[in-house]
This record gives C-alpha cells, structure tokens and sequence, in this order.
C-alpha cells in the first residue's frame, strides 16, 4: 500500500513540476504581448501615448525630472525624435543615501501614421508630461472630392 501511495506523489510531483515549467514558458514568451504597452517593453523611456484628434496628433511623453534645457525635439515629416538628459545632483553640503532616479540620457524616435506640419507643432512641459500637438499636413487630411 505505501509503494502505491510513493508512486502517486511521484506522479503528482512530476504533474506540478511539468506545469510549473509551462507555465514559466508561456509567462516568457507571452511577456511582450500582454503587457498592453503597444510601442515597447517596461523599459522604454519615455512612455508616451499617440492618439489621432481628427486634424491633429496628440503625443504625451512621461519625462519626470527633465527640464526644458535638457530636452531636445525633432520633426521631419513622419518622423519625430524625442531627446535629452536628467541629472541627479545632490544639494550642496548633502550626503545621498539612496539613488533610484539615476542620471541618465535618453532618445526615443517614431514614425509617426501621417506626415505633419513641423511649423505648426506645439509643445509644452508641465508636471513631468511633455504634451505635444501635431497638426496633420494637408497632403494627409482626406479631401472630399466631387463626382461630375
């Protein structure tokens, strides 16, 4: 009796073992899709969220701790290129016990759907969210066309 209740638990061990693997395989292949980010993985920076108003782009970038000076813009038709840099720099006379915000330099670059007018884009900075509008240029904006 005991040698058939041994062989039970090495089966149900090997069972638990076997889907504990799959499960693991799965989490890992799965990992890219299921995140719901859409542009890249936990480790791009900075997110951003693109949505399309109609005439326009909206593109919103989450950069904490980057100021104007440090940040850097590029529109070329379809392409735009977010660029800069956030520093860390203690107070004078402080003593830093912990660093989890390090210093870093970034650039993320996009292609966005339509080509835009670079000379009508607006930008701003509040509160660590650059919120920029991206107006569609007129080759991009659908036009109504007559039937004679």
């Amino acid at each position: 009796m005991m040698t058939r209740w041994h062989d039970i638990q090495n089966i149900l061990g090997a069972m638990d073992l076997f889907r504990t693997q799959m499960n693991s395989l799965f989490t890992d292949f799965d990992r890219a899709y299921s995140s719901g980010r859409g542009w890249g993985g936990p480790d791009v920076y900075p997110r951003t969220n693109l949505n399309d108003t109609g005439d326009n782009l909206e593109l919103i970038a989450e950069i904490p701790g980057v100021g104007r000076e440090e940040l850097n813009v590029k529109i070329q038709g379809n392409y735009l290129e977010i660029s800069g840099s956030r520093t860390t720099d203690a107070p004078e006379g402080y003593t830093v016990h912990r660093t989890e915000r390090p210093a870093t330099t970034f650039s993320r670059s996009f292609t966005l759907p339509y080509e835009v007018d670079a000379a009508k884009v607006t930008a701003t900075l509040k509160d660590g969210l650059l919120t920029m509008t991206l107006p569609k240029s007129e080759a991009a904006k659908p036009r109504q066309i007559s039937i004679q």
